[in-house]
């Protein structure tokens, strides 16, 4: 058992009264294929007339499959071995000059995800005008440790936390989709300068290069 919400709601009276019905099982092995006469899970064969699949995308592998790589080759898959993490979903240390839409921590389930793009995009604009004076930038590691530990302390009020898998977390239990607060409390964090919580990366050269705007 867990508490409502720690799963997507479903909206629907006849959902669960069909997983009950004798001729449907719920499966959850992983497939290896589909044969002629139903399905081969990891744990064996299995006859069936009708396979129904459920959702199946790696909600939590931001940006999966590309392969990005930032300061001095990491690659951000490795950075992001133990959960996906960007400063207001949006930055990522180590990685100068790269910015997410709809990153970590930005998915609602209360509003529209139109608005947290729109709030993203402002604070890149921000961001990309003092770069293009000032040369490359990246989020400072404090800057980045501070909104992790805000969004933890958060996360111990939501329900998503609670004992059930869900999409929303990591296989560790780890929530790194739902932003967990108020639209417009991240409307007002974004909208705020951003400068202070990023430093100058400089160029693969080590110079900073400067432009006209």
């Amino acid at each position: 058992a867990h508490p409502p919400g720690c799963k997507r709601v479903i909206i629907d009276s006849s959902f669960y009264p069909a997983l009950t019905r004798p001729n449907v099982d719920v499966v959850t092995d992983r497939i290896i294929r589909v044969t002629p006469k139903g399905v081969e899970t990891a744990e064996g064969p299995r006859a069936a007339d009708t396979i129904v699949y459920a959702t199946g995308f790696r909600s939590t592998e931001f940006l999966a499959p590309m392969e990005i790589h930032g300061r001095g080759g990491r690659s951000l898959e490795e950075q992001w071995k133990d959960g996906a993490e960007a400063y207001l979903g949006i930055s990522v240390p180590n990685f100068p000059n790269m910015f997410l839409l709809y990153g970590p921590n930005t998915n609602l389930g209360h509003n529209s995800i139109v608005f947290m793009l729109e709030c993203q995009v402002d604070h890149i604009m921000a961001c990309l005008a003092h770069l293009q004076v000032n040369g490359p930038i990246e989020v400072r590691p404090e800057a980045m440790a501070a909104w992790r530990g805000r969004l933890d302390a958060a996360m111990e009020r939501m329900v998503w936390g609670g004992g059930c898998q869900s999409w929303y977390k990591t296989a560790e239990g780890r929530v790194t989709n739902n932003w967990p607060g108020p639209t417009t409390l991240y409307r007002k964090l974004t909208a705020r300068p951003p400068i202070p919580a990023y430093r100058p990366a400089g160029s693969p050269s080590g110079a900073v290069r400067t432009v006209d705007p």
